[in-house]
């Protein structure tokens, strides 16, 4: 057991667990006011049910051996609940117990994405459910296809995109961002537009200084996200912690860059939006590129991640808070782009077309975001329509008008004093 190992995923883990309050207050500042207790609980509450099911199921299903060894999905018996990594293993460089808490923040933040897709018209009950069923049908075996890795001896098989075509997905480009990308596009299409959409006050940032917060925490989370991936203190994660950095920022520039060009102004809701955009797109990437390549993929996703949110008033769909724009196309975006930045001087060891390598890289880069972006949309929108005809998916458009806060939890975000002590008015002794 290596301590300092240990101790890097123990912190690293403690960083992808701040990941759930920013996105909290990341898409909490993003809608109204009468919205924001909702958006958070929406977060925090299909966190909690996806880290139940992992502890009870969701670590053997991703990774388990391999149910008859085709890649699809692991043994949801063999880890039954965890009791299996209690044992310390004095040969494993960190605990397994560790590693599953680790990769239990995944699932959960995978999953609490998607919910922005769906601010202010959602039944908070049907999200529970949603969430919890979700997380099973799709991020289980996606993330089993992408992350779990076959023994050197066979005796452990693991996931087909991983083990099979041997795509790059260095911390979960395509298990978390395509996958949750793309579900909030299936989710937004059953669910139905907002009322007063696009028009409506509930859908404008009610506090742009909690998204940049939100933002900023979001940037310091990831971190942990991309670094801890590494599963070591070493060359590897602080390659990766700087290829983060420098994404991040490109991403910022590269959003605001594009609003000052369409629309004279760059705006602090586009500057954390592109932030987010940049860390999006070099997850996947952060282990296979240079700096200057983390710079590029970054600056890429800025710039057409802000021109990709006005896809959704052109074709019709509600995606409250750019679920789709930033997380599906800045997800495509850098996994795709890996087949033509990778390098061999990076962790992965792998070139792509730009560093002599062919356009084999960028098939296989094709091929993984393609099939997790059809199993994902389909699954999620069969999912969507089980919970609607079930128990039904949207509140009420009287209670929507009035305030999902209300409707769904019976608060509100702010109260304000209805009878205000007047100036020089005499003081109640």
């Amino acid at each position: 057991m290596d301590t300092g190992h240990t101790a890097w995923i123990l912190a690293a883990a403690a960083l992808v667990c701040i990941l759930i309050p920013a996105l909290a207050l990341f898409y909490g500042g993003m809608v109204g006011s009468r919205r924001i207790l909702n958006m958070m609980m929406m977060c925090f509450g299909g966190v909690s049910v996806v880290a139940v099911l992992w502890a009870v199921f969701g670590y053997s299903a991703v990774f388990g051996n391999s149910v008859g060894g085709l890649g699809l999905i692991g043994d949801v018996t063999e880890y039954l609940g965890l009791d299996q990594l209690l044992a310390e293993n004095p040969d494993a460089p960190i605990p397994a117990a560790l590693f599953a808490a680790f990769q239990l923040f995944f699932a959960g933040i995978t999953t609490a994405i998607i919910a922005g897709a769906a601010a202010g018209r959602m039944k908070f009950g049907a999200w529970m459910l949603f969430a919890g069923l979700w997380s099973t049908l799709v991020y289980l075996p996606v993330a089993h296809w992408v992350f779990a890795l076959s023994s050197t001896d066979g005796a452990v098989i693991g996931g087909w995109i991983l083990n099979g075509i041997k795509a790059i997905d260095f911390a979960g480009g395509t298990a978390v961002h395509v996958n949750a990308g793309v579900a909030a596009l299936a989710l937004s299409l059953v669910l139905g537009r907002s009322a007063g959409w696009p028009q409506s006050e509930h859908v404008r940032p009610h506090s742009r200084p909690l998204v940049l917060v939100g933002a900023g925490l979001l940037w310091v989370g990831w971190f942990g996200f991309n670094a801890g991936s590494a599963l070591a203190a070493g060359n590897s994660a602080a390659v990766v912690f700087l290829n983060t950095a420098v994404a991040g920022a490109a991403a910022l520039l590269g959003w605001i860059a594009v609003e000052r060009l369409r629309l004279g102004r760059a705006s602090s809701v586009g500057a954390a939006s592109g932030l987010v955009a940049g860390l999006v797109a070099i997850t996947p990437a952060c282990g296979a590129v240079s700096p200057l390549g983390a710079i590029a993929i970054g600056a890429i996703a800025g710039a057409v991640c802000s021109l990709a949110i006005e896809w959704k008033f052109r074709l019709g769909f509600d995606d409250s808070l750019d679920v789709v724009g930033v997380h599906l196309v800045g997800g495509v975006i850098g996994t795709l782009l890996i087949g033509l930045f990778a390098t061999d001087a990076a962790p992965n060891k792998t070139a792509g077309l730009f560093y002599g390598g062919g356009f084999e890289l960028l098939g296989v880069q094709t091929l993984a975001t393609a099939a997790v972006l059809v199993y994902s949309f389909v699954v999620t929108w069969i999912t969507a329509k089980i919970v609607q005809v079930t128990v039904g998916l949207r509140i009420k458009p009287e209670e929507e008008l009035r305030g999902i806060d209300i409707a769904a939890h019976a608060e509100e975000a702010y109260l304000i004093d209805e009878e205000p002590v007047q100036l020089g008015s005499p003081s109640r002794s």
